[in-house]
């Protein structure tokens, strides 16, 4: 269908799921004929070589986010905001600098707004439409909606029908004309293959600093106070080695079809609320335990909307039981693994249309 046009995907380099949730998408456009070329920077980067080692890639940095330690994120953001503005204009500069020497026929940017150009079919991945934000929700939204206004498409990685999985964030009034729901998108399948039926409780986190390492601690300490083996992934691609910490494996990274069949085989799943990592639990038919980031507040929202929907046990970071955890995801029955990209296919037959 796309007979070799050339097209940039490049997720945001906020943690890692923007990263891995373009995994389905450049399978897809490898499966139509595309050529897709990975535009990303640090851990999203080493993740996708290591799932796409032949596949030509570029740098494109972005805004580097850190959190506060404490559970508001409100003055950090704020110092921050100035650098988010800088970083969408530095990489759109970027991006028409390089466009022409790496052939582009299109892009398809994940919550990357400056990865666009008039000249060519410019795509953009969200899920966050109407995203919650500390201050000025109101005008930050209409700054996001025109934002997503400049790209001839957008794609919501979400159910048409409201709530889906993202609520409120994707579903709503004043629905920009663009926009086009694709469904729950995850790399994951259930019955991957392997044996690793040995991991009673697997952890995968990853997100921003300094909340990582906090979250990697506390879970740490409680597996190892609990029967069984452990698997903690730690969502630093290219970095640790493996290490063995008593009964808990600690991996950097691993790929997908290792952590689809662990997670598949587990009694209980820990990660984060992001909603990435919800997608992958939905695409196993997992439950699961998950812990909102502290002041991020995508994350708390998610997981007050499902602690409502029953689909997911939910705990603050500074509450964190996994003993408790454990028989309560253990009573919920096991969802419906996901079934299909529908939605996927016929955005990706809209752009080949833009591209004839």
């Amino acid at each position: 269908m796309f007979n070799g046009k050339r097209i940039l995907v490049a997720p945001l380099d906020w943690g890692l799921g923007h990263s891995t949730r373009c995994i389905p998408i450049i399978q897809a456009l490898r499966q139509r004929g595309a050529v897709p070329v990975i535009g990303a920077d640090n851990g999203p980067l080493a993740l996708l070589r290591a799932e796409f080692p032949e596949l030509e890639h570029v740098r494109i940095p972005g805004a580097t986010i850190r959190y506060s330690k404490g559970g508001s994120q409100l003055w950090s953001m704020v110092r921050q905001f100035p650098e988010m503005v800088r970083s969408v204009r530095a990489e759109n500069a970027l991006f028409e600098r390089i466009r022409r020497d790496l052939h582009l026929d299109a892009v398809i940017s994940d919550q990357r707004f400056g990865l666009r150009t008039r000249e060519l079919p410019s795509v953009l991945i969200t899920h966050q439409v109407f995203p919650f934000t500390p201050i000025a929700q109101g005008a930050l939204r209409k700054l996001n909606q025109r934002h997503i206004a400049r790209f001839d498409r957008c794609w919501i990685m979400d159910e048409p029908e409201a709530p889906g999985l993202a609520g409120e964030l994707s579903h709503g009034r004043d629905l920009p004309a663009n926009a086009r729901y694709i469904g729950t998108l995850s790399r994951m399948r259930p019955g991957h293959g392997g044996d690793l039926s040995h991991y009673r409780i697997v952890a995968v986190i990853s997100g921003p600093e300094p909340h990582r390492t906090l979250l990697d601690a506390i879970l740490t300490e409680q597996l190892q106070g609990i029967e069984g083996q452990h698997l903690l992934v730690r969502g630093l691609p290219g970095t640790a080695e493996r290490e063995q910490r008593g009964n808990v494996t600690c991996v950097p990274h691993w790929g997908s079809a290792e952590l689809a069949t662990a997670m598949s085989a587990a009694e209980l799943v820990v990660s984060r609320s992001g909603y990435t990592t919800l997608m992958d639990l939905v695409a196993l038919g997992r439950s699961a335990l998950v812990i909102p980031t502290p002041g991020q507040a995508e994350q708390e929202y998610l997981g007050a909307l499902h602690a409502r929907t029953g689909r997911f046990v939910v705990q603050a970071q500074h509450q964190v039981d996994i003993r408790t955890a454990l028989g309560d995801v253990q009573a919920k029955a096991r969802l419906e693994p996901f079934a299909g990209h529908q939605g996927l296919e016929q955005a990706l037959d809209e752009l080949a249309g833009l591209l004839r």
